[in-house]
């Protein structure tokens, strides 16, 4: 493959999702009914390495624009060899995804409502807590890495390791800190790119998420992430929010399962080949191309099954 393209490594989770459509999310001791039940490879890690792997690529796999592995850890059940097999499928090199004896691989437990494609997540991270601070160093990846792309679903240590080492190595780093918890200031100084959605951005941002239904709301709070390091800081506000970019219009909703992964996948591929380039990036363009991806997505059922290649979109 040639080192003319960019090389962007996700450092994150895989799981398998399992998912339930109900018609509405159960209240509390309810018992539901489900319309419809998938299994399918899943991962927040996982999902963005999918994203960036297909829309990069047609499907043919022909004519990459980014080389693009993931690192992580799946257990030695069928649902690791499954992961596995996805990420290979996808066109995602996934020799640093290590599989763990006598370990179960994660799982993800969601709830999709059908009417409004709207869910809720519960994950096992199993394998994935194996991920420690040795994954940053071995195999010599990161010096290799224009982009690195990270989420909260490994061991924080990891996590804090990782963007030592990316800063101290000038490596480009992609940080999707989901599930949201508090950071370190350090993390946000000198940090490339921060996506976040409403939820992450209030948690975070150490405000009420009705705070953030204003455009000033939102850039109150950017400014503070930017005050403190970040170069790059976009929020997702969903179908309903009204921000600087407007979401794309006329989707019909099925499944919202995947779609920031998408989104951030498509992102990291403008990011990644600006920084390969050493042009200026877009970030408006990103964000544009992002949105347009992650509308197709919403339109189907799965996570990883649900992302587009780059012929879908282009």
């Amino acid at each position: 493959m040639s080192s003319q393209i960019p090389r962007i490594t996700i450092l994150g989770s895989l799981n398998t999702d399992l998912v339930a459509y109900v018609p509405h999310h159960p209240l509390p001791g309810e018992t539901l009914t489900a319309t419809s039940f998938l299994t399918s490879p899943g991962g927040k890690g996982s999902n963005q390495a999918v994203a960036c792997a297909k829309l990069s690529r047609p499907r043919d796999l022909s004519s990459p624009s980014a080389h693009v592995s993931m690192v992580g850890a799946v257990g030695s059940d069928s649902n690791g060899d499954l992961l596995l097999s996805n990420l290979a499928t996808h066109g995602v090199d996934s020799s640093l995804v290590t599989k763990l004896p006598n370990k179960k691989t994660g799982i993800a437990m969601i709830v999709v409502e059908a009417e409004t494609g709207q869910n809720r997540i519960i994950i096992s991270g199993e394998a994935n807590h194996q991920v420690g601070e040795e994954y940053v160093t071995q195999g010599g990846w990161l010096d290799k890495t224009d982009l690195l792309i990270m989420q909260l679903e490994i061991p924080m240590g990891t996590v804090l390791k990782a963007v030592e080492e990316a800063k101290r190595r000038g490596v480009d780093v992609l940080l999707n800190p989901a599930p949201a918890k508090i950071l370190p200031d350090g993390v946000y100084d000198g940090l490339r790119h921060l996506i976040v959605n409403e939820t992450e951005a209030a948690i975070l941002g150490g405000v009420e998420e009705k705070e953030l239904d204003t455009l000033e709301g939102l850039e109150r709070v950017g400014k503070g992430f930017v005050g403190k390091g970040v170069e790059n800081f976009v929020a997702t506000l969903g179908g309903g929010g009204s921000g600087l970019i407007e979401a794309e219009k006329g989707v019909k909703v099925v499944d919202t399962t995947g779609a920031g992964d998408t989104f951030v996948g498509r992102y990291a591929l403008e990011a990644a080949r600006a920084r390969k380039e050493g042009g200026e990036f877009d970030i408006g363009g990103a964000v544009g191309r992002a949105n347009k991806a992650a509308a197709v997505t919403v339109t189907r059922e799965g996570a990883a099954r649900s992302i587009p290649w780059r012929d879908e979109v282009e």
